[in-house]
């Protein structure tokens, strides 16, 4: 019987591997290339949606935010820096490749008016609500 040195981390490595994909072991990639997608959050305010999507070091052209048929979709690529040749990596944890989020929108929203920029790492999209004449106008429905 061979005796394994415990290590404490590994359990918590282990965890989290089953959580949110990351390593079982320490020799194991992360993810492939492709394989990441940016978080996001969505908010509506004052007849506004808003998407906020984190793509630090994702550049500016090449991020495509498109909308087709109430599908919001946004795409992009996060390139890998050229490996040096004396370089030797203790732990790679960035993910990198390209990525495809889609949403769908709800009725109300203006595809006309959305808007899209990103600054210090974070895309916003801003998606204004259209009015609906039947939210300005009250009418009383007759129960039966």
């Amino acid at each position: 019987m061979s005796l394994i040195k415990w290590e404490p981390l590994n359990d918590i490595e282990n965890l989290l591997g089953r959580a949110w994909g990351w390593p079982v072991n320490r020799s194991q990639p992360l993810l492939g290339v492709g394989d990441w997608n940016p978080r996001v959050d969505i908010s509506e305010s004052d007849g506004t949606y808003l998407i906020k999507a984190d793509i630090p070091g994702v550049p500016k052209d090449e991020i495509k935010v498109t909308m087709d048929n109430g599908m919001l979709t946004i795409q992009g690529e996060r390139k890998q820096e050229k490996e040096e040749e004396n370089k030797r990596f203790h732990r790679v944890e960035r993910f990198y490749g390209s990525f495809t989020r889609s949403f769908s929108l709800p009725e109300d929203a203006d595809p006309g008016a959305i808007k899209a920029t990103t600054h210090d790492g974070q895309l916003v999209i801003t998606i204004p609500r259209k009015e609906t004449a039947l939210a300005s106008t009250a009418i009383q429905v007759p129960v039966e």
